[in-house]
């Protein structure tokens, strides 16, 4: 098996056969699996067809979906079957694809029965000799009498004909919790080939789920990769493709959803490389998935004139101004470690975009052990590596384009890329007391149909975990929101987006182009204090109302001086099984950006998400 065996049913995306075969050939796939609507519905006959699918680098892999085939009763209804065949076999013969897809029967009439079936494919099998042609058996299921690839493995093997096959998909046997070391027991030459499909964890009619909720392996909870170590512990060295019904991909842009298709083939390939049998070896592993250790800093794009606003800002929650960048208008600011860029040069910075917005976080720098390794991994999953835009004489550090034409670099302990700052006179180290011990999450804004996609390549390029998608309540509808963590607190992302028009995330990215970082929460070791040197400095801090904090000492049963307290600083309050959490939120003005405060103590797990919903409202009165 070879990563790049890798193929996609064209069913997977929106638009028309030609639109679907640029993106994926764009995508790097091998080949694809041609849907009989696509073909059927598309202005070319199979030679011209052929020609146009040769034309982008691309194989046809399968032709499908034969459906209601056997177990009919005879007469009529089985011979229609079995000419509905012949001319599929003579089309397939003119698109040059060798192998078809026979799924289940859900016929009303068919009467089932093992032999039955397996009669009616060695029958068949005859048939497709004559062509050329390799037919495969999937198990639906929702399948009438066959929905268990066990069963439909046992009507090959007793068909026993070498053109009768099995097709294994993903879905069909993890949907239903079937055992997939079952698999391990086909031989491997009798699987024809293998579709691929996650999708999430919810309670709902497996036909409904599948026609309108799959996804991209690694982007649901299915067990893929447990199913694929399976599928290579027979032997099988033919392709992998994915076959997805999605609404929302459908309505995607094609090449995006077409990207992370080969995306997550490629994570796959590489996460079962060690139970694929060494002969049938990747040609190319990748680099382990990225650890970073942290952030190195973040940087935000300025219009020139707010230099000093936000320098002021920054000097309020305790940064130190520790340097200019040599030969770009660039500043540093520093404390406790961490290091915030205001990037004010025009020659760097979308400037027109930030007229409106005030500012925008335009990179993120994660510090990793190894730069060049992070990037190799980076690249192979598909991410677009940008130029660096240096002097002779500066640090050099890979970077990969980001959510929102943002970036995201690597940094090593070689990169010195501070040693790029000249310090101010009279500064060689940092003189003021920190406020802040590092950075606790970072949450991404982006639209709805992007979420999938940013949680994949995330997880896949990066060693992060996601959580459960969480719905928060917006006044003005539902937003979506999805954490994704290292598990150690080094580096946490919460991604949000919605389809209501009105609420904060669409109001975001509708105000805010080419901006991606919605808010940066900053841990903190004692929030009062924070909560004093932002109100002395007569920053905006979020309030919250009467009405909260009383619920929240009935809620908690708190002691009312502590609640009081949390009131008068308009510190939010929450608590898990494991500890409390305390935080609060500041906005900057001309920016849909805001900073939020949080002090984890004795191992609160969450966000705060029930504070969610009163954070919004609060955002709501005051127009932001």
């Amino acid at each position: 098996m070879s990563i790049f065996d890798t193929s996609i049913a064209t069913v997977c995306l929106s638009g028309d056969l030609s639109e679907k075969l640029a993106a994926i050939e764009a995508a790097g796939f091998t080949g694809i699996e041609i849907f009989e609507q696509d073909f059927i519905g598309f202005d070319m006959n199979p030679a011209q067809t052929k020609h146009m699918i040769a034309d982008h680098g691309l194989e046809v892999m399968l032709f499908q979906p034969f459906r209601d085939f056997e177990g009919l009763p005879k007469g009529v209804l089985r011979e229609r079957a079995f000419s509905r065949a012949k001319y599929k076999f003579e089309t397939m013969n003119q698109l040059g694809c060798e192998r078809i897809l026979i799924c289940s029967s859900v016929h009303p009439e068919a009467l089932g029965g093992i032999d039955r079936c397996a009669d009616d494919f060695a029958e068949l099998g005859e048939i497709a000799q004559t062509f050329g042609v390799k037919v495969g058996y999937e198990a639906l299921a929702w399948g009438r009498f066959i929905f268990d690839h066990r069963d439909a493995w046992e009507i090959v093997r007793r068909a026993n004909h070498p053109n009768i096959g099995l097709i294994l998909d993903s879905y069909h046997t993890l949907v239903r919790g079937i055992d997939t070391e079952s698999i391990r027991s086909i031989p491997g030459d009798k699987i024809f080939f293998v579709q691929l499909a996650d999708a999430p964890d919810i309670n709902m009619d497996y036909l409904y789920l599948s026609r309108h909720f799959r996804n991209m392996p690694g982007e649901g909870d299915l067990d893929i990769q447990r199913f694929m170590q399976a599928v290579a512990a027979t032997g099988y060295d033919g392709p992998i493709s994915l076959e997805i019904f999605n609404d929302q991909f459908r309505r995607s842009d094609t090449l995006m959803v077409a990207k992370d298709g080969h995306r997550s083939l490629v994570n796959l390939v590489d996460q079962i490389a060690e139970s694929i049998p060494e002969s049938g070896q990747p040609a190319l592993r990748l680099p382990p998935a990225i650890s970073p250790q942290g952030t190195s800093y973040i940087e935000c794009a300025i219009m020139p004139e707010k230099r000093d606003y936000y320098a002021s800002f920054l000097a309020a929650i305790g940064f130190q101004h520790m340097g200019s960048h040599k030969s770009k208008q660039v500043d540093r600011f520093e404390q406790a470690g961490l290091n915030i860029l205001l990037n004010y040069d025009k020659r760097y910075i979308g400037a027109g975009q930030l007229h409106e917005t005030g500012l925008v976080v335009s990179e993120l720098a994660l510090e990793v052990d190894d730069a060049d390794r992070a990037l190799a991994r980076a690249k192979g999953l598909g991410a677009e590596v940008l130029d660096s835009y240096t002097q002779n004489d500066e640090a050099e550090f890979p970077a990969i384009s980001g959510v929102n034409d943002s970036i995201i670099r690597f940094i090593d302990a070689k990169t010195g890329w501070i040693d790029d700052f000249i310090l101010p006179d009279g500064h060689s180290h940092l003189s003021v007391t920190p406020l802040l011990a590092g950075i606790d999450h970072i949450a991404q804004t982006m639209r709805y149909d992007q979420m999938l996609s940013w949680t994949l390549f995330y997880t896949s390029v990066f060693n992060l975990q996601k959580s459960p998608i969480v719905d928060v309540v917006d006044p003005d509808g539902i937003i979506k929101s999805q954490v994704l963590s290292d598990g150690q607190g080094r580096l946490r992302f919460t991604l949000n987006g919605s389809d209501a028009s009105n609420t904060r995330a669409s109001q975001f990215l509708n105000d805010s182009p080419g901006a991606n970082v919605q808010h940066i929460a900053f841990s903190v070791d004692d929030m009062f204090e924070i909560a004093r040197n932002i109100e002395q400095a007569g920053l905006p801090i979020l309030s919250q109302t009467d009405n909260y904090y009383d619920d929240i000492q009935a809620k908690f049963g708190l002691e009312a001086p502590f609640c009081q307290s949390l009131k008068q600083h308009h510190i939010l309050y929450d608590e898990d099984e494991y500890g409390q959490f305390l935080h609060l939120y500041c906005h900057l003005q001309d920016t849909g950006l805001f900073f939020e405060f949080v002090q984890r103590k004795a191992g609160y797990t969450g966000f705060g998400a029930a504070n969610a919903p009163y954070r919004l409202s609060a955002q709501r009165r005051i127009g932001q």
